[in-house]
């Protein structure tokens, strides 16, 4: 399993860095953060997107027409959609999770920026992301992109992962915390 998940990283990298530097030399980043953004967020709404991409039982034929009109409907690039299209052809959509999330880091490498991925046990404000987003870039010395989940479970208080640092500050941790400390003594 481990080799197949490296061969697909390894896959999804090739595509990735041509569309990144074709993409850069035409000036297209912004353009191409966003698209990318968009293909993301379709891929984990969509349950038919993520069938089609992993399914064996759709031809190269029809994942192709499929992923063109896709893009199509999508208003990309023809630089992304000739490279959905090409992948479709040789089979490899399956990696276009990964396409996707190495997309989103070499931008964010390009940018200079670096993703937060923050779970809280109630939905942030717009001036709490605000703030943690402050707070985080002066510790970094980047700029910060806020990846937001809400995880009732946490009770209280609010997870951060940024890089490889995380920060837990949630009240269930804290309890397991208290558990323990509380199986010690007695």
């Amino acid at each position: 399993m481990a080799n197949s998940v490296s061969m697909s990283q390894s896959i999804a990298g090739r595509y990735a860095q041509a569309v990144f530097d074709i993409v850069k030399e035409e000036g297209g980043l912004d353009q191409l953060a966003q698209q990318t953004d968009d293909l993301g967020a379709a891929l984990h709404d969509s349950s038919d997107l993520r069938s089609l991409i992993t399914s064996p039982i759709y031809s190269r034929d029809q994942q192709n027409r499929a992923i063109g009109a896709l893009a199509d409907k999508m208003g990309l690039s023809a630089t992304m959609s000739n490279t959905l299209q090409l992948m479709a052809k040789n089979r490899r959509l399956f990696v276009l999770p990964q396409l996707v999330s190495q997309l989103q880091a070499l931008i964010a490498q390009e940018r200079g920026e670096v993703t937060a991925d923050v779970i809280s046990a109630v939905a942030l404000t717009d001036d709490q992301q605000n703030r943690l987003r402050d707070t985080l870039a002066k510790k970094s010395g980047k700029t910060v992109k806020l990846n937001t989940r809400v995880d009732e479970a946490l009770i209280g208080g609010m997870i951060v992962k940024m890089g490889s640092q995380m920060i837990d500050s949630s009240i269930r941790s804290k309890l397991a915390s208290l558990q323990n400390a509380m199986k010690e003594v007695g």
